[in-house]
């Protein structure tokens, strides 16, 4: 999914052996990512000091990824030595096969993609209003998935009651899986069935595109709405988060 990041003028994305990283001047963690570290163990410390040098040069937040493939295996704790902010969800997997072949929608809810710039600005507000991310980082959702277009592998899903959206969920398709992100919903819509549906039918039309296995990472609140729906946790995915002077 970073990789898209090469199509998005505000973004840097560089690829080597050891790790793939993006860097922006947007301050906030997650457009400056890291992510696949396969770092030897003699060069640790000399790959921690350039990359951290990268982003304390432009003054910006940056994220470190982890997961099970991270070598060496105790990275979170290296960072977290550092200063680090470091946290983990678990990462869930579920067969697209053991979906029901209908799905049944809470009434009054419309789900629908996202096609145009109207309905991606609603997708950006929402989610960043449920997450909690400043306003800022809506327009720079707004300006990476208007830049990606809406036939980009990354596909946004709007749910709405009465016109207006309560609810958004995306689905990356890559890697042969079906990524699920963005599962959010407005606080009057929360806990009736409006997570699970906007999780469901984004999952089912990935089915039906030949897909049959869909990844993602949980959430506390989210934890047991998937494993309603077939997912099972299988690793846990870790964040180590400089802030800077942010």
């Amino acid at each position: 999914m970073f990789a898209l990041f090469r199509q998005w003028p505000q973004a840097e994305l560089h690829e080597t052996p050891e790790l793939i990283w993006t860097i922006t001047d947007i301050p906030f963690p997650l457009f400056n990512s890291v992510l696949r570290a396969r770092l030897p163990s003699e060069r640790i410390d000399q790959v921690i000091d350039s990359i951290l040098a990268e982003y304390q040069s432009r003054n910006v937040p940056m994220m470190w990824w982890m997961g099970p493939s991270t070598q060496p295996s105790d990275l979170g704790t290296i960072l977290s030595d550092r200063g680090l902010l470091l946290s983990a969800n678990p990462g869930m997997a579920a067969d697209l096969a053991s979906l029901p072949e209908r799905y049944a929608i809470p009434k009054g809810l419309l789900i629908k993609r996202v096609e145009h710039e109207a309905q991606l600005d609603s997708f950006c507000r929402v989610v960043c209003d449920a997450f909690g991310m400043p306003g800022f980082v809506a327009d720079a959702f707004f300006d990476l998935f208007l830049h990606l277009g809406f036939d980009s592998p990354f596909i946004h899903y709007l749910g709405l009651i009465d016109d207006q959206v309560v609810a958004t969920s995306s689905v990356f398709l890559g890697a042969g899986v079906a990524g699920l992100y963005n599962v959010a919903a407005v606080e009057g819509a929360r806990r009736k069935g409006v997570g699970a549906a906007m999780t469901a039918i984004p999952l089912l039309e990935a089915r039906a595109a030949g897909y049959r296995v869909s990844t993602l990472e949980a959430s506390e609140s989210g934890f047991n709405v998937y494993r309603r729906l077939g997912f099972q946790e299988y690793c846990k995915l870790s964040r180590a988060i400089w802030m800077g002077d942010q």
